[in-house]
């Protein structure tokens, strides 16, 4: 049986809940840390992790061995876990359900990470929801009736 030869980079964005602000920067890299640890246990390589308080990305080659809403699943149900475990947070921590995955090539590698790494600057000039709602046009993802996140209702 002939090996199975793949490249496929992928980039996750999911927020807390309600998108309350509940990721503190106390403890944010024990989050990210955590992850990542998730990320490679299950065979897939991280390449850059960062975010706000409320919201993540996670950029990873992804290995064809699971689905990404299988990977998504389980990163969601153990940093839950983690979270609560470790006391990290006094408000019942949840992720919401839903997440935004985009594919990138090779070429894209350092862009993609230099943009997740530099989130706290990157978003001094542009909300989530704006963010996010340019990734979906920036890949012709039409919207539409689809539930987005539950943004704020004082946000753009």
């Amino acid at each position: 049986m002939a090996d199975v030869f793949s490249q496929l980079y992928i980039h996750l964005v999911f927020a807390p809940k309600h998108r309350h602000s509940l990721i503190h920067l106390s403890w944010e890299e024990d989050l990210y840390r955590y992850i990542t640890g998730i990320v490679q246990t299950r065979g897939h390589k991280l390449l850059a992790i960062g975010g706000m308080p409320d919201h993540i990305h996670i950029f990873l080659g992804l290995k064809p061995v699971e689905s990404i809403s299988d990977l998504v699943r389980e990163i969601k149900v153990a940093s839950n876990d983690f979270i609560r475990n470790e006391r990290l947070n006094s408000i019942k921590f949840d992720w919401q359900h839903g997440y935004g995955v985009f594919s990138h090539s090779r070429s894209q590698l350092d862009a993609v990470c230099k943009y997740i790494l530099n989130q706290k600057e990157h978003h001094r000039r542009k909300t989530f929801k704006e963010e996010f709602l340019k990734f979906c046009g920036d890949f012709g993802i039409d919207v539409g009736k689809k539930q987005l996140f539950e943004w704020f209702e004082n946000e753009a």
